[in-house]
């Protein structure tokens, strides 16, 4: 028995740089791969992330719904946990398949549509920042001495000024 499905696919902008209907077709043909029928799928947004997701900071949202049989979708969820172009994904049962989706995916089939492309991506590169902690802390460490000696020298120990205001008084 087959059920209809909405999902909601975030897409790799490298692979959305690359082309969106190749992008678009990697998660629809895995949808075909497990039994299933994709009935609309277009291009919901393309955003910064919350928090980068491997090491990607912005990515594309891809709407789809589709009927899917009960019984792959196991699989299809372990096709999706190790595919390299889709970073996350949500799939919901779903009633029936809005008219206005149905009108929203027609019109990006047209040849006249063009998705915009995606800004580069703002995800530091892992290697600077590890070179660059590297030389902070060879930093601090050279001038934490010197600080010390300094500190040590400028301190009066707490007992020593107490004994001097008794003295005082």
């Amino acid at each position: 028995m087959s059920t209809i499905y909405e999902g909601m696919f975030l897409v790799d902008n490298d692979a959305v740089r690359s082309g969106w209907q190749g992008a678009k077709s990697t998660v629809v043909d895995l949808i075909q791969k497990h039994g299933g029928t994709a009935h609309t799928s277009r291009r919901w947004d393309e955003c910064k992330l919350a928090y980068p997701i491997k090491g990607k900071k912005r990515a594309t949202y891809l709407l789809t719904y589709y009927e899917i049989p009960t019984g792959s979708i196991a699989s299809f969820t372990r096709d999706l946990e190790i595919n390299e172009t889709v970073l996350r994904y949500l799939l919901l049962s779903a009633e029936e398949i809005p008219e206005e989706e149905r009108t929203k995916s027609a019109a990006e089939m047209d040849a006249d549509f063009s998705v915009p492309a995606p800004p580069e991506d703002d995800a530091p590169e892992v290697v600077e920042e590890e070179e660059e902690e590297a030389e902070a802390s060879a930093k601090d460490d050279s001038g934490a001495e010197a600080d010390d000696e300094a500190a040590k020298a400028e301190t009066v120990p707490a007992s020593e000024d107490t004994e001097e205001k008794k003295e005082g008084e």
